[in-house]
């Protein structure tokens, strides 16, 4: 009989923004996986106890850290403080995203456009800048972003999610190319529409009834995926069996972009 295979090493994930509908899944994804896992949270404290206690109910340590990465300094502190208390940091994932109104892009501010862009990219340059040299001296690891398929298909009044996360792709694909000598690898999983975090909030009012069914018949398999299927994608990558691939964009649209 062969040998089973781990799918990640000793040590921890973090999952930046783990108490949102598709954070927690990742979570939990991640716990199933067989690592122990450290979330963070913005403002939603009690959420983020729900993730911890639905991970450690799959058997894994787990933690809840408030942060935004907006803070530098606080970014670094809870990158050191995941690698210190678990010994390793094998994986991050950014499951974070400001919350935005959707806009035609003339009817934007230019101060709107930066306040964004500091967010969501600034900070996920903050987390790789935090997270790069504890992954080098642990012998590496993935980083997952998820992103929008949004760069791939264009979605009225989106410019200020698709434009950071088209960003954020252009840095995952430089770690990817700078990185792999240290055995880190970089992904991203472009999601289409997923009945969970952001789409829920915004469901009846920026979405109204006619839109949400022009995009399920836009959609090849006829309808939206699922929190659940979205952390499928991000531990694949992140685990032992995509070992081999990196600077991957990963699309999660049920057929959306086609």
């Amino acid at each position: 009989m062969s040998e089973v295979r781990r799918e990640f090493p000793d040590g921890a994930a973090l999952v930046v923004g783990g108490s949102g509908g598709i954070g927690r899944a990742i979570c939990e994804g991640l716990a199933r996986a067989g690592t122990d896992v450290v979330l963070t949270y913005r403002g939603n404290a009690e959420a983020a106890q729900q993730t911890v206690d639905a991970v450690v109910a799959l058997g894994r340590r787990a933690q809840a850290l408030p942060l935004s990465l907006q803070d530098e300094a606080a970014t670094a502190t809870v990158i050191d403080a995941v690698a210190s208390t678990y010994g390793r940091l094998h994986t991050v994932v950014n499951a974070a995203g400001s919350s935005i109104p959707m806009r035609f892009i003339g009817e934007l501010q230019p101060s709107e456009f930066r306040e964004i862009i500091e967010a969501d990219l600034g900070g996920f340059f903050n987390l790789v800048h935090a997270a790069l040299p504890p992954m080098r001296d642990g012998g590496g690891g993935a980083i997952v972003a998820i992103s929008s398929v949004g760069v791939r298909r264009w979605p009225a009044r989106d410019i200020l999610s698709v434009a950071p996360k088209a960003s954020i792709e252009a840095l995952i694909r430089g770690v990817s190319h700078e990185e792999g000598r240290s055995n880190i690898r970089a992904h991203s999983v472009q999601l289409g529409v997923i009945e969970a975090g952001m789409f829920l909030r915004l469901q009846g009012e920026d979405f109204d009834a006619e839109w949400v069914t022009a995009a399920r018949n836009n959609t090849a398999l006829k309808r939206f995926g699922t929190a659940e299927e979205v952390a499928d994608a991000v531990v694949f990558l992140a685990s032992d069996r995509a070992r081999y691939l990196t600077g991957q964009a990963l699309v999660v649209d049920g057929g959306y972009s086609l």
